[in-house]
């Protein structure tokens, strides 16, 4: 007689649970700290692993317990651990136990060069039920260091790595693409099809990358824009498995292109989730640290931001004239990832256009055949007909 099984899997959209609707926070994203041991070339925001200022704000283990257990309360399933490195915080062990105690996933993100034996059997006894994500900047020690700035950082972060491999301990990777390593695409995407997790797809790879999103380090942005692939050089990086991406491109079209409006929050930001920085302070995403945007838990509670401060926020329209006559009217809005987190990154506003973006939209869209080779995205309006066009 064939045995029942044990395990039911089911579409938690489908579940009990969410029956009377979703929860206020499906999920929680806490940095645990901006100090890192590398030191890289592209990060938005790293400090100094030994930053002694920063790490006296930083909240308290208590602090961090808190609001996880808020987070359980609402109704949270799951948790990512991020910085900087999170796995620089003495506490990490005793977070990281706590958490999966109250019921949570764990997804950590992590250069993986502070992964010990230690850590590996920890992960191994009790599974973060979350792929931990690993950033790998090189395959080579010249290249891996050219971009963390950091002797040893290309041993240990393949020490690390290996420690999960040897453990079976499930982790996915992904790229930066530097001048360091462009030349090694080929040899990284051979090596991560060996990795059983990452189910022969390939590796993500930041290209685009996002300037300092405290605004602190004006002599770091500039060295940041000139490490930014080109809208050309970035089509070319993604048209490398050219029928994979239109596929891609098809069902993101379908879902997701079309004018956002006026008002400035068109993601899905502060909805159901959201992330608590290393000093107590509760945000819609990991990048948007605008003043206006930020709401202290020190002084208020995960519940009250969820129901009262983020909604209020979501609501905030554009002032911006450029924004208003380009980015309102604009169908590529979900291709450009133009976003008050950028807009303020980039010129310490919420609502002010990001040229770098918009060529990197308008250079995908000709490819895709959304718009022609002089044409403006915010000028065209027959979209919906080309969207359907395209996707069929």
């Amino acid at each position: 007689m064939q045995s029942e099984s044990y395990v039911i899997k089911q579409d938690i959209g489908k579940a009990s649970l969410w029956k009377a609707g979703k929860p206020l926070l499906g999920r929680l994203d806490i940095e645990l700290t901006e100090r890192c041991n590398n030191n890289c070339l592209h990060c938005c925001i790293n400090l100094p692993a030994g930053d002694s200022n920063a790490k006296k704000r930083e909240l308290s283990t208590e602090e961090i317990k808190r609001i996880v257990k808020e987070a359980v309360s609402l109704d949270c399933l799951s948790v990512r651990f991020t910085g900087g490195e999170p796995l620089l915080r003495e506490d990490f062990e005793e977070l990281y136990v706590f958490a999966r105690k109250q019921g949570l996933k764990v997804l950590l993100f992590t250069n993986a060069a502070l992964i010990t034996p230690h850590l590996a059997e920890l992960f191994s006894q009790i599974p973060p039920l979350e792929k931990i994500e690993i950033s790998v900047y090189g395959m080579k020690k010249s290249s891996y260091e050219a971009a963390t700035g950091v002797s040893g950082s290309f041993e240990a972060a393949w020490r690390g790595i290996n420690l999960l491999l040897d453990k079976n301990i499930p982790f996915v990777v992904k790229g930066a693409l530097l001048p360091s390593n462009k030349t090694e695409i080929d040899e990284f995407e051979e090596w991560v099809r060996k990795i059983p997790w990452m189910e022969n797809k390939p590796p993500s790879y930041s290209m685009f990358f996002d300037l300092r999103c405290r605004r602190d380090d004006p002599k770091k942005n500039l060295v940041i824009k000139k490490l930014r692939l080109s809208a050309d050089e970035g089509l070319r990086v993604l048209t490398r498995r050219e029928e994979e991406y239109i596929k891609e491109m098809q069902e993101f079209c379908s879902k997701f292109m079309r004018p956002s409006g006026d008002k400035i929050f068109s993601c899905g930001s502060g909805c159901g989730s959201g992330c608590v920085d290393a000093y107590g302070k509760f945000q819609p995403c990991l990048m948007l640290r605008h003043p206006d945007c930020v709401y202290d838990l020190r002084k208020g509670s995960l519940k009250d931001a969820l129901e009262s401060f983020f909604p209020k926020m979501r609501e905030i329209k554009a002032t911006n004239p450029e924004y208003r006559s380009k980015c309102v009217k604009c169908f590529l809005k979900g291709l450009c990832e133009q976003c008050p987190a950028k807009s303020w990154a980039e010129h310490g506003t919420l609502d002010t256009p990001v040229e770098y973006l918009c060529e990197i939209a308008h250079t995908q869209a000709r490819f895709l055949g959304l718009i022609m080779a002089e044409e403006k995205a915010w000028e065209v309006v027959d979209w919906e007909e080309r969207i359907k066009r395209f996707v069929n």
